[in-house]
């Protein structure tokens, strides 16, 4: 497979970063965010439907860095420029998360050990929660299909507020951090982030608009839900699915499996004819390609996805694509209800597989 997606780029005399295409939409996220931010501290919206049409802008904006900008130069495929890809990684710290902090979680730990209980920090829910059947189960979990939707619209708050803070200390007694020095410099450097971060975004509104702070609060809220919603739904879709492996370490930690087949039994496509909306997402509906190749910008994956169908059928390796987004979250909102049943690793539904386990 590697080979024949090296080819693709060599034949055409492609470049595996980003084109034009990208820089644009960069231009236009990067804008669709701050535009709107920079209005409101201007202190000239004087009607509360306006301020909360710019916060609600301003959360797309928020979504589409998320998916479209910064994952990219984190991954270090946006530009074979390390401080290109640097720079723009930091537009992550922007919107109030860290990308440091991502690296670990993102290219690490999910990329490496996707769907893998108690690794993948994707899955690492709160308690009342469950995303594998490898985690215990609990009796509120049979409506956790219901309210997901609650808790994927809080999750770009949980980023903002203790999440990275959380992590930068899990990740340091993990080893992935560093030295006690350097632990203490990162959470120094996550604080002043998001201080700067709540300055621009909330307190400098509060003080130069003639609202109530409480209003004001309500409509950075609501950029957040959007933003939430919005790349939970992306993301998690993606592996939370039925015919996903949730396959466990042996006792040295290590995968049965190869690791690039792991990744075709843990992922799956959705929406592939869809360009608008692919544009829109950073092209994450092709997670396949992206889990395979994530040095490869996202505009490329589009046309690598028929080499990687073609590639996987050919070796009778499983390749997951669903036909819609719609169809696919219904799946989704399925295998979590599934997973709400005790016997989810046990017995087979009858709309969904068996999950395979161990």
């Amino acid at each position: 497979m590697k080979e024949r997606v090296n080819s693709y780029f060599s034949d055409n005399n492609i470049s595996k970063q980003a084109n034009v295409g990208m820089v644009l939409k960069t231009i236009l996220m990067l804008s669709l965010f701050i535009a709107p931010i920079t209005l409101i501290n201007l202190g000239i919206v004087e009607q509360v439907w306006l301020l909360f049409a710019l916060y609600i802008i301003s959360g797309l904006g928020m979504a589409g860095i998320g998916m479209g900008v910064m994952h990219d130069a984190i991954h270090g495929s946006y530009s074979k420029n390390r401080m290109v890809n640097k720079i723009l990684g930091y537009s992550m710290n922007i919107i109030g998360a860290n990308a440091g902090v991502w690296k670990i979680q993102h290219n690490v730990l999910h990329h490496t050990y996707t769907n893998i209980d108690e690794a993948d920090d994707d899955i690492n829910t709160p308690p009342f929660l469950r995303f594998t059947p490898n985690r215990k189960w609990m009796k509120v979990h049979r409506y956790q299909h219901i309210y997901i939707w609650f808790f994927y619209s809080l999750s770009t708050i949980s980023w903002i507020t203790t999440k990275d803070f959380i992590r930068v200390k899990r990740y340091w007694k993990m080893g992935l951090v560093g030295c006690k020095a350097t632990y203490r410099r990162e959470m120094l450097q996550v604080f002043l982030w998001k201080a700067s971060y709540y300055v621009y975004a909330l307190i400098l509104p509060m003080i130069f608009l003639p609202f109530n702070p409480f209003v004001v609060f309500a409509a950075f809220i609501s950029m957040h839900m959007i933003t939430g919603i919005s790349i939970s739904a992306v993301f998690q879709t993606a592996h939370i699915m039925p015919d996903m492996e949730f396959p466990k370490m042996d006792e040295d930690g290590k995968i049965e499996k190869n690791w690039a087949v792991h990744q075709l039994e843990t992922t799956a496509n959705y929406a592939p004819k869809s360009t608008v909306f692919s544009w829109l997402i950073g092209g994450l509906n092709y997670q396949v390609e992206h889990h395979l190749f994530p040095n490869i910008c996202h505009v490329h994956y589009r046309k690598l996805s028929k080499i990687v169908k073609a590639t996987a059928e050919e070796f009778n390796v499983p390749y997951y694509s669903h036909k819609t987004f719609l169809s696919a979250l219904n799946q989704h909102t399925k295998t979590l209800q599934l997973l709400g049943r005790p016997d989810a690793d046990k017995e087979p539904n009858a709309e969904l597989s068996a999950f395979p386990v161990g």
